[in-house]
């Protein structure tokens, strides 16, 4: 079983490695140096695996806001750190609403950074400039933040309908590496109750792949001896249980790819250009890690906005 504490930390962890992988110029995030200040050196396959899977993300996401024109919203599930609101206000590409869920820890150092630093506060759009701030959530006109447990599936609910979600309008799902620290019988439920209530909706799931060989065996042994176990790895053996996790609780249709195969369907002058960074000494090794994780979308789309067509293969 994964200890609560030890599954939090991953989130400082992930967030330091994208932080310095920013800094070395990977891809562009202004807001990451308010929650985290600086990084320890991370070695080029971490840095080049990092810009995989944000810009695998963030390439789906991009598409699920174009095909919607911004008429959407967006919930990230265990979000941490993440700085995709303001990055999103950046680029004048924010959704009607978009709410964050984690650890009440989590949200309550979020909610203190965002408080306490007005690159981030001023970035919130409001139509009264009111705020509302708890110790652990944030409430703004199109912006949330809420403590959840989310193996409490009325919990989420809860969560959600305080945030103002609105089941009728699509609506985007984002999980890093979060349904995998749960029993795959409550990530499941999460899975259908949005089948069952979201009329529109589009997951993007990046998680571990391919965990029954040696290599995912040695994965799993470290991060038990750091008591964190994956007790949802049953759903993450290989690709077709990943993309079967969707399929079996109601969603239209799930494809996956290993990280492999996101790769190298980025654009390939980005790819040529992070290449250039840094040396990778062994390509071999940095291929078995991206062979160990995965990126997965599934979509229903009850309003045909064309969710069929988003993929990382249209990547721009």
């Amino acid at each position: 079983m994964a200890s609560d504490d030890a599954i939090r930390a991953t989130n400082d962890e992930a967030s330091m490695c994208k932080r310095f992988a920013v800094q070395q110029g990977y891809w562009n995030d202004p807001y990451i140096k308010y929650f985290i200040r600086s990084s320890d050196r991370k070695p080029p396959d971490i840095n080049r695996g990092y810009f995989a899977r944000v810009k695998g993300v963030h390439c789906l996401l991009n598409q699920f806001l174009q095909a919607t024109k911004c008429k959407c919203q967006v919930v990230s599930l265990g979000a941490g750190y993440d700085t995709t609101y303001w990055n999103l206000q950046e680029s004048n590409m924010q959704p009607e609403r978009y709410i964050e869920m984690d650890f009440e820890n989590v949200t309550s150092h979020k909610c203190h950074f965002i408080k306490s630093r007005k690159p981030l506060l001023e970035k919130i759009a409001t139509k009264d400039g009111e705020i509302r701030f708890s110790k652990t959530d944030l409430h703004a006109d199109n912006y949330h933040i809420v403590a959840v447990d989310l193996r409490n599936l009325i919990e989420v609910e809860t969560k959600l309908k305080e945030s103002g979600f609105d089941n009728d309008i699509p609506t985007i799902f984002i999980a890093e590496c979060v349904l995998v620290y749960m029993e795959s019988e409550k990530s499941n439920a999460i899975i259908k109750w949005i089948a069952d209530n979201v009329k529109t909706a589009y997951f993007v799931n990046y998680e571990q792949v391919n965990m029954g060989d040696r290599f995912g065996h040695v994965m799993l042994d470290n991060l038990r001896s750091r008591q964190c176990g994956l007790p949802g790895t049953d759903v993450c053996q290989t690709i077709d249980t990943q993309q079967n996790r969707f399929t079996s609780q109601g969603w239209t249709s799930a494809e996956a790819w290993d990280m492999n195969t996101v790769y190298s369907n980025l654009p390939q002058k980005e790819i040529q250009r992070i290449e250039k960074l840094e040396f990778l000494d062994e390509r071999e090794s940095f291929e078995q890690l991206l062979h160990h994780y995965c990126l997965c979308w599934a979509y229903i789309d009850g309003a045909g906005v064309g969710l069929e067509n988003i993929s990382v293969v249209n990547a721009t």
